[in-house]
């Protein structure tokens, strides 16, 4: 049962005489819990809702298109609270952050809603039978699972929890079902890697088509690690031998399935001081809100976006001085990019400002977690000309502030410069650099 918080104008609910603070109990006699529950049950020509409305049931049918909504609202989005993390990882950036930080920050979610609703990845260890089933009942597809291992007791080992080992059979019985799984292994040196990662791999491949892919990305390690379970980064050449243990498989997954299943994510590629590998490497671009491919996939729709030259005929002359902040792991990335820019724009002057991250250590290269503090401090004096860039993924999902609550209106009134934030969208990423504000 959820309390409807708001009903809208002129819609279905409205005029069946549904009104908020209403509490809906039920649609066509299935108990409603969360938004999970509402979608599914909502999908039919007709349905019959029981109302909760001053401690006394009423019933209002409404006939409409299967998929049509009727108007209601709730007070959250997942109609209840969001299911928290139960494991205790060895490797959990959460529990390397800082105190004194934005308490969101601190909340580990784990709940298969968002999974399906936003790809949130889950490890499955908060989920029982019923769940499984419901997820199955409800052919909620895909799924997305935090595997890290297939050896039941190196998992309980790595996420501290005893349920962490058998909840792996859960994988085979959604599979046999039918749903589709994406997966990810976030790889701890001396842990999961070598042997261990051979096994996983094999694991995963025989769940096949269901499994349809697969990211191994190495564990991010902050400086804030005090009395947390020690782990080493992985060494250059030891990041060159996990890409080739992962396409050497990924080969024969190739060859035996169409496709490669497993993909090494781009932080090892920079790592180990290898070239990404070209487009099609990476086929649908599967796992790339993972980091898999997503540097390649940037650099060819820039590619692309640039061969429309009528589209960027108006701003060929443009006279232009803008500065990128990045991390070091895009650098290179970056810089390549700004010369295509550079080569189609002659009047253009694109200055590149790696930012060593003083506040999480220097094993955290990636520009998503860059703070205010540290730009501000790296760029000082620094010349940025007319406009400063900073990643747009080191802003939370508002857009407003950093990690360090520092805004980039706060970054610009330290440095004397406008600060906006640049976007991976090719389209988007150029117009930023051209000082394009709006559509082209």
């Amino acid at each position: 049962m959820v309390t409807i918080t708001d009903v809208l104008p002129n819609s279905r609910a409205q005029k069946a005489g549904i009104e908020a603070g209403d509490k809906l109990v039920s649609i066509n006699k299935k108990e409603i819990n969360d938004v999970l529950d509402y979608r599914f049950y909502l999908a039919s020509k007709s349905v019959t809702l029981i109302i909760l409305r001053d401690g006394k049931q009423k019933k209002f049918k409404i006939k409409k298109q299967e998929y049509d909504d009727i108007g209601l609202d709730f007070e959250t989005p997942l109609m209840d609270k969001k299911h928290s993390c139960e494991n205790k990882c060895v490797f959990c950036f959460i529990d390397q952050l800082p105190k004194g930080m934005r308490k969101s920050l601190y909340f580990k979610d784990d709940d298969s809603r968002l999974s399906f609703l936003h790809g949130n990845y889950i490890t499955l260890t908060n989920l029982h039978d019923h769940d499984i089933q419901r997820i199955i009942d409800m052919h909620i597809s895909p799924v997305n699972v935090s595997v890290h291992t297939t050896n039941p007791e190196l998992r309980v080992k790595m996420m501290k929890n005893k349920r962490s080992g058998e909840v792996l059979t859960y994988l085979k019985r959604l599979a046999d079902a039918g749903i589709t799984l994406c997966c990810q292994i976030v790889l701890c040196r001396g842990l999961n890697d070598g042997a261990e990662l051979d096994r996983t791999m094999r694991d995963l491949e025989a769940l096949a088509p269901a499994m349809q892919s697969t990211s191994i990305v190495p564990a991010g390690l902050t400086r804030f690690r005090d009395g947390l379970y020690q782990l080493e980064p992985f060494t250059p050449e030891e990041c060159a031998s996990v890409i080739k243990q992962i396409n050497d498989f990924g080969d024969m997954c190739k060859y035996k399935h169409g496709t490669r299943l497993f993909y090494p994510a781009d932080e090892l590629y920079i790592k180990a001081g290898l070239p990404l590998p070209e487009d099609d490497y990476y086929e649908d671009y599967a796992q790339i809100q993972n980091g898999v491919g997503m540097i390649t996939d940037m650099k060819e729709c820039v590619i692309r976006e640039l061969e429309d030259k009528e589209k960027y005929a108006p701003y060929k002359n443009i006279e232009r001085t803008v500065s990128l902040a990045t991390g070091y792991a895009a650098e290179a990335h970056i810089r390549a990019l700004s010369e295509l820019l550079s080569a189609h724009f002659k009047n253009l002057t694109i200055n590149i400002y790696p930012i060593k991250n003083n506040f999480f250590g220097e094993q955290i290269t990636v520009s998503g977690l860059l703070t205010g503090k540290d730009i501000i401090e790296q760029l000082s004096g620094a010349a940025l000309g007319d406009e400063l860039l900073i990643p747009a993924a080191c802003l939370r999902a508002e857009g407003d502030v950093l990690l360090d609550d520092v805004s980039p209106e706060d970054i610009g009134h330290a440095l004397g410069v406008a600060v906006s934030p640049s976007d991976t969208d090719a389209e988007r990423f150029i117009c930023g650099i051209l000082g394009i504000k709006g559509d082209i």
